[in-house]
């Protein structure tokens, strides 16, 4: 069985403290199409986000 995760796009945006409600909204509505959607600080500057979309 393969269980690769895929990474279709990756972008780095403002962080604002209600991005993770897009996110959580994203994955419990597309978790049945195979997608997951991810959501970290960049680590070289706390006031950037990086939002990924991956294929499961």
């Amino acid at each position: 069985m393969d269980s690769k995760i895929k990474v279709l796009s990756s972008v780095k945006i403002d962080h604002h403290p209600d991005l993770y409600k897009i996110v959580d909204a994203l994955n419990r509505t597309l978790k049945e199409d195979d997608l997951m959607f991810g959501l970290g600080l960049d680590s070289k500057d706390d006031n950037k986000a990086i939002f990924t979309i991956y294929r499961t």
